[in-house]
């Protein structure tokens, strides 16, 4: 699966609240949560709804 997922620059702002050690795998994790829920932008919505998922 080598699809890619876009984020929106709100999105990507939320991502950098999260600390710099942690997140390259936040991110793989919440683009994982969007490829399987064949979501191909990451908006804060989606990123809220991943955060929660995981925790």
């Amino acid at each position: 699966m080598s699809e890619s997922v876009s984020w929106t620059s709100e999105a990507e702002a939320k991502l950098k609240e999260i600390p710099f050690f942690v997140r390259p795998a936040a991110r793989k994790k919440i683009e994982k949560f969007a490829q399987d829920a064949d979501i191909r932008e990451i908006t804060v919505q989606v990123y809220e709804q991943a955060k929660k998922q995981f925790g």
